[in-house]
């Protein structure tokens, strides 16, 4: 196998694992809002894990190929460009958010983390969305 089709294997695992935290976040928000707290509890861990991997096989996946070239038209590059930029932007901005938000919950805040979180689940949300936006454009329509 070479290092290009290992790439692209983690490129698909990746997308994965982004479609798995979108879900996770989706119906986690809907149990906190049914005041289910253990499943709550459960499908975020899911998503922080999920979100965790993505992390570390992204950067493998990085390492390994580099950055890649969009090959659609200028138009669709453009908008391609700006998900891209938001997306990267936002990504490194949620995990501090997280992390804090995880801390809340290690020291009982459930308050503080209730707060914080009505401002980080969109965030963390548009960069699963996204993250799944700029694999299908980058390696199934244009690639």
């Amino acid at each position: 196998m070479t290092v290009e089709a290992v790439g692209e294997a983690l490129a698909a695992v990746n997308a994965g694992l982004n479609l798995t935290s979108t879900v996770l976040l989706l119906v986690g928000v809907r149990y906190i809002r049914l005041r289910e707290i253990r499943k709550h509890r459960r499908c975020m861990i899911g998503a922080v894990t999920a979100s965790a991997l993505f992390l570390v096989l992204y950067l493998l996946r990085f390492s390994l190929t580099g950055t890649h070239t969009f090959e659609g038209p200028e138009m669709v590059r453009r908008i391609y460009l700006v998900v891209l930029f938001s997306h990267m932007a936002l990504a490194a901005a949620v995990v501090p958010l997280v992390l804090r938000l995880l801390l809340f919950l290690k020291r009982r805040r459930f308050k503080a983390h209730r707060r914080l979180a009505r401002w980080t689940f969109p965030i963390w949300l548009y960069v699963s969305v996204t993250g799944l936006f700029v694999y299908f454009m980058l390696y199934h329509l244009y690639g």
